[in-house]
């Protein structure tokens, strides 16, 4: 993940502010794995002994460019070619005798899976490695188009309108979308196939699809701002709105775990089996996928009993969830528990507890289990 940049301006600013999301010359020679990346089983209880591929970002095109360095073009935007090299590479390391391969990515790179994840499959099966099963998990990076809080003309990346800065990435950077995807819309409207849940029907491979449902990148470039001053009232229905919408997208897609919290990213962090849906966490969550299409593909049988891979939460606001990740006051960098951030997003938690007859942490839980 790290965002992306679509002209000469933004792509100039991110060279000279963000180096090491351009350019691989600063790179650290060794890095720790954590969360999903993670070699110690407590952190990474289902795939710590797994072969793990870190691929850093550098295209800065959210994993779909396909265009090298040319007269009229300063930076070249290579994401989709670099995956395909990186597959072909692995082939001779091991990769020839794997039996899964799951291509998992954060924010930029949760949309890069959904936009490679076929692709992927399709070149192993050119190379003739037909029995890989290949699968995406697509963390933070299920984004909507929908209508900005406050609209604001295009003038750089955090603020540009989500569809508006992807239309312009992908002539920049001749972005590549999936033949499946490209059919379902016009020329020209290939930008459709970066948002989540218009790509998603069209896919081959599994998905399990992970989203915050008050997702930060999200908001920011809805021109949310959750900054010192509580909410306005029609931010706080916009967000609860946003809250809505997204769970509406994930309705049909089989494997999902969205918990109502307000955060970006969580597969590579540490605390990523702390969070749960419905009781259950989301390293839990992927073994059940893991078993059930290694079932599924056994016998076509029903969903595992006890074992579920649905998961969104129902309560309507963010950080109603109680397993959220801790938030910090943007300013004084505090940490704030769930009623102290509620009661900063102008809900009063006490006054409707009271009203309620009820403990403020009683109505929480009731909250978050979705009573």
């Amino acid at each position: 993940g790290g965002w992306y940049c679509f002209n000469r301006e933004n792509c100039d600013t991110r060279y000279d502010t963000m180096r090491r999301l351009m350019s691989s010359r600063e790179w650290p020679a060794t890095r720790v794995g954590t969360g999903i990346l993670s070699s110690q089983p407590e952190e990474n209880p289902h795939w710590w002994n797994a072969n793990m591929v870190f691929i850093p970002y550098c295209s800065s095109d959210v994993w779909s460019g396909a265009s090298s360095k040319s007269e009229k073009n300063e930076y070249a935007f290579m994401g989709a070619l670099i995956i395909q090299e990186v597959i072909k590479e692995l082939v001779g390391k091991g990769l020839s005798t794997a039996k899964v391969l799951l291509l998992a990515g954060s924010s930029a790179g949760g949309t890069g899976v959904l936009l490679n994840v076929d692709r992927v499959a399709e070149q192993l099966e050119e190379m003739g490695y037909q029995g890989i099963q290949v699968r995406g998990l697509a963390d933070s990076g299920w984004f909507l188009d929908n209508k900005q809080y406050r609209r604001t003309d295009c003038i750089d990346t955090i603020t540009c309108a989500p569809t508006e800065a992807i239309r312009r990435g992908i002539r920049y950077w001749n972005g590549v979308v999936p033949e499946r995807c490209k059919l379902q819309f016009k020329e020209g409207e290939e930008w459709n196939c970066f948002f989540g849940y218009k790509i998603y029907p069209t896919l081959r491979c599994p998905v399990f699809v992970v989203q915050w449902l008050f997702d930060e990148a999200q908001l920011t470039v809805d021109n949310v701002h959750l900054t010192g001053q509580p909410v306005q009232e029609g931010q706080w229905l916009y967000i609860q709105n946003l809250g809505r919408e997204l769970r509406n997208t994930l309705k049909d897609v089989t494997a999902s775990f969205a918990p109502a919290c307000l955060s970006h990213e969580i597969i590579t962090r540490n605390h990523w089996t702390d969070i749960q849906v419905k009781g259950t966490s989301l390293p839990r969550a992927l073994h059940c996928w893991d078993r059930s299409l290694h079932e599924s593909n056994k016998n076509g049988k029903a969903p595992l009993k006890g074992c579920p891979i649905h998961l969104i939460d129902s309560c309507p606001w963010p950080h109603c969830n109680p397993s959220c990740p801790t938030i910090r006051d943007q300013f004084t960098g505090q940490e704030m528990n769930v009623i102290q951030f509620l009661m900063h997003m102008g809900f009063d938690v006490q006054k409707m507890a009271q009203q309620q007859g009820l403990e403020p942490s009683k109505l929480l839980g009731m909250l978050s289990s979705g009573n």
